[in-house]
C-alpha cells in the first residue's frame, strides 16, 4: 500500500545505530505530511495549524489545512481537518491550500487562507480555535496580484491589525477591528521591495512571519531560493522601514522551501519551520512531501536573534509532564514509526439502506502493523499503576506491549486485542499492569499479523 510505504520510516534502522532514536522528535509530526507552520498561543496551549501534502503528492497537492495542539511541546494531538478549499465556496477546492496563519481577537479565532489559481486570500471565523471555521464575507478579502500567498497578521498594541503577504514582494494592509474587511489601500512595502538591479540585503523570498516583542518588531521570511533559508528584520513600527538583522537559519539542501512561524510559550521562544526528511527516507527524488520541524529560539540582549543550526534531530525539550490518569487520545504523539491516523465516523448501521444514527466522530491512530510504535513524553505516574484500559476496533487483532523509557525497555504490561473483522465497532479493553511511579516515557509498540487495529485511546488507574 502506498501510504505503508510513503511513510514507513526505514531511516529508523540507521539512527538506532547512533542512539538517536529514543530521543527523535524532528518532525514533529510522523504521521502525516505537514507543513507551513503556523503556531498560535491560546490560553495554555499551543494551536499549530499546518498546511498538508498529501502521501502522493509530487509537486504541491494540498486540499486541506491540518489542526495540532500541545501543553509541553514535545507531545502533538492530532485534531485532524480543520478546514479546507471546499469552506470558500468561489474558489477552486480541489488544490492549493497553501500557508495559513490563524489569529484571536475578541474570542473569536480568524484563519487567513491564500486561494489556489492567484484568486486572493481569504478569510474564516470561528467561535473555537478547534472550528468549525465558516467563510463570513463570500469572496476575497485581498485580491491584489500574483503575490497574494502566504498571508500572516499582527495585532498591535493600539488594537490596530495589519496583514501581511506576498512572494516575492512584501505587501500590506490594515484590517477594520471586524478583522474581515481592510482599512484604506494595500501597500507594497519599499524597505523590503524588489528594486531592479539594486542590491537586496534581506533576500525576501516569500513566508513572512509578523510580531512584536519588548517594543521590537519583527519580519522573519523564507530567505532565497532554493534551498530556503529563514531570515529576519526588524523595524520600530508595524509598517517598517524594516532593516535586515540576519538569519534565523542557514537555507539546506535538505530543505528545499521553508516558512516560519514564531512563538512564545512559557517562558521560552520556538520557530516552527519544515524539511522533507520524512519522505526522502524511502523516496530518493525530489517531491513536495514535507515535515514540520521546532527549535528554540533565543533572543541576545538588543532583541537580535541567535543563529540556529538546520532543523537537529532531537527537537527541543519537554517544558510540562503528561496526566495518565485521564483519557489520552492514542493520537497525542511524540514520536512514531509506521502509523498513521485518520478520521472516522461511527454510526449505528442498523440495515443495508440506512447509516442509522451517529454515534461519535473519532480520530484514531490506524495503518498498525507488526513492530509498530507510537511513543509519548514525560508521563507523570505520580499515583502508582495497576490497570490501563484501552479502546480500540480490532481488524484482525494482535498485542500491545507498553514499554517504558525505551522502545525496548522495561515491560510495563501486555493488552491482547481479540476478534477479527471489528474494524468499526470500538470496544474498551482492561488489562492490569505492573505498578510504576515516577516520570517515564511510554512506548505503546504493536505486535501481529496484517493490519491489526484501530487504536482511539487510553487510560491508566492507581492503586
Amino acid at each position: 500500500m502506498l501510504k505503508k510505504t510513503v511513510l514507513k520510516y526505514t531511516l529508523n534502522i540507521g539512527l538506532l545505530v547512533t542512539g538517536l532514536l529514543l530521543s527523535a522528535q524532528n518532525p514533529i509530526i510522523q504521521t502525516k505530511f505537514t507543513a507551513d507552520p503556523a503556531p498560535m498561543v491560546y490560553r495554555d496551549t499551543v494551536f499549530l495549524y499546518t498546511s498538508h501534502d498529501e502521501d502522493d503528492a509530487f509537486g504541491f497537492k494540498m486540499k486541506n489545512w491540518l489542526l495540532y495542539t500541545s501543553t509541553d511541546m514535545v507531545n502533538w494531538t492530532d485534531h485532524g481537518i480543520v478546514a479546507s478549499l471546499k469552506d470558500f465556496k468561489w474558489t477552486d477546492p480541489e488544490n492549493g491550500a497553501w500557508a495559513p496563519q490563524v489569529i484571536e481577537r475578541n474570542g473569536k479565532f480568524y484563519m487567513y487562507c491564500p486561494m489556489p489559481g492567484q484568486r486572493g486570500i481569504g478569510v474564516l471565523v470561528a467561535d473555537s480555535p478547534y472550528g468549525p471555521f465558516k467563510d463570513p464575507i463570500g469572496k476575497p478579502l485581498v485580491k491584489n496580484s500574483s503575490d497574494d500567498i502566504d498571508p500572516t497578521v499582527l495585532i498591535d498594541d493600539d488594537g490596530q491589525a495589519y496583514l501581511y503577504w506576498g512572494n516575492p514582494n512584501l505587501w500590506y494592509v490594515k484590517l477594520n477591528k471586524d478583522m474581515i474587511s481592510v482599512d484604506g489601500s494595500i501597500v507594497k512595502d519599499p524597505s523590503i521591495a524588489k528594486v531592479k538591479g539594486s542590491p537586496d540585503p534581506f533576500h525576501y523570498q516569500e513566508g513572512p512571519w509578523a510580531w512584536k516583542r519588548n517594543g521590537n518588531y519583527y519580519m522573519a521570511y523564507a530567505s532565497t531560493c532554493c534551498p530556503e533559508g529563514i531570515g529576519y528584520a526588524m523595524g520600530k513600527s508595524a509598517t517598517g522601514p524594516w532593516e535586515y538583522k540576519g538569519m534565523i537559519m542557514d537555507s539546506d539542501k535538505r530543505s528545499n522551501g521553508n516558512h516560519p512561524g514564531i512563538i512564545d510559550y512559557k517562558g521560552k521562544s520556538y520557530v516552527f519551520g519544515f524539511h522533507y526528511n520524512l519522505g526522502k527516507q524511502t523516496i530518493s527524488k525530489h517531491y513536495e512531501r514535507r515535515s514540520v520541524c521546532v527549535s528554540e529560539m533565543i533572543y541576545n540582549a538588543d532583541g537580535t536573534i541567535q543563529k540556529l543550526p538546520f532543523w537537529n534531530p532531537e527537537g527541543v525539550k519537554r517544558i510540562a509532564v503528561l496526566n495518565p490518569y485521564h483519557r489520552v487520545e492514542a493520537e497525542t504523539i511524540a514520536y512514531s514509526e509506521g502509523v498513521k491516523t485518520e478520521e472516522m465516523t461511527e454510526w449505528e448501521r442498523n440495515n443495508p439502506y440506512d447509516t442509522g444514527k451517529k454515534i461519535t466522530d473519532r480520530i484514531v491512530v490506524s495503518s498498525i502493523n507488526n513492530g509498530d510504535y507510537t511513543k509519548v513524553q514525560g508521563v507523570d505516574f505520580s499515583k502508582g499503576t495497576n490497570l490501563l484500559e484501552i479502546s480500540v476496533a480490532s481488524i484482525n487483532g494482535g498485542t500491545i506491549e507498553i514499554h517504558t523509557d525505551a522502545v525496548d525497555g522495561a515491560l510495563l504490561g501486555t493488552v491482547q486485542v481479540t476478534g477479527k473483522g471489528e474494524g468499526d465497532l470500538f470496544k474498551t479493553i482492561k488489562s492490569p499492569v505492573k505498578n510504576i511511579k515516577g516520570i517515564h516515557d511510554l512506548y505503546f509498540v504493536f505486535k501481529g499479523n496484517k493490519d491489526l487495529f484501530y487504536f482511539d485511546w487510553w487510560k491508566f488507574s492507581s492503586n
